[in-house]
């Protein structure tokens, strides 16, 4: 995984120090997490809440682990979600944004953008990204670092790229400068487009099981 991501950052004229890795855990053991923190990963990706408060409780006290919500986000479950994470990289609306606030925790916070047109995903639309960016700057308890994406699967890492090009624009339309896009198939095109974060589960731990 560092080759790969080195490869990509040598090729974008970046540094290594730019991109924080991810490591995407849901449908993985508590265990598989501290394996991975002893190696030195020190973020980490869930995307169910409930998966998370069942096996969280060995892990929360970690040093300097931070701990990111990736998944869709429901506005009944943002307390908890506030409550067990360090990181979400999902908000949607504004209105979402306040129930987080209200958790009275520090939050870092990635505005997830819709950029396709498939029904399945999740996010908000580019117009709203400014209305939602107000409102989380205004807000005590967030800060905004900056927007999240997931493009339509596709084995062609290529195809990603205009989604993360467009991504990339978006934030600098709105002075923001992390961008949390890529994952295990389609990172190198992500890292050549900007990103700050990317999200990978299968290249570092195999195949989950399915769902």
């Amino acid at each position: 995984m560092e080759r790969r991501i080195q490869a990509a950052v040598d090729r974008g004229g970046r540094r290594r120090d730019e991109i924080t890795l991810v490591a995407v855990t849901k449908k993985f053991p508590a265990g598989a997490v501290q394996e991975a923190y002893d190696l030195g990963v020190r973020h980490f990706g869930e995307n169910y809440v409930q998966e998370w408060m069942e096996k969280s409780p060995d892990l929360l006290s970690l040093p300097d682990a931070n701990f990111h919500f990736i998944g869709h986000l429901q506005s009944n479950k943002s307390a908890k979600a506030a409550e067990l994470f360090h990181t979400i990289e999902t908000l949607d609306s504004s209105r979402l944004a306040t129930r987080l606030d209200a958790a009275e925790r520090k939050l870092d916070i990635f505005i997830e953008v819709k950029l396709s047109s498939e029904e399945a995903k999740a996010g908000a639309s580019p117009d709203e990204v400014g209305r939602i960016v107000d409102v989380v700057r205004q807000a005590k308890n967030l800060r905004i670092r900056g927007l999240m994406t997931m493009p339509p699967w596709s084995e062609n890492a290529e195809l990603s790229r205009p989604y993360f090009r467009r991504l990339s624009e978006l934030a600098r339309e709105h002075g923001l400068t992390a961008l949390s896009m890529g994952m295990s198939h389609d990172l190198e095109v992500g890292i050549e487009e900007g990103a700050t974060h990317v999200r990978v589960g299968t290249a570092l731990f195999g195949k989950r099981k399915k769902e």
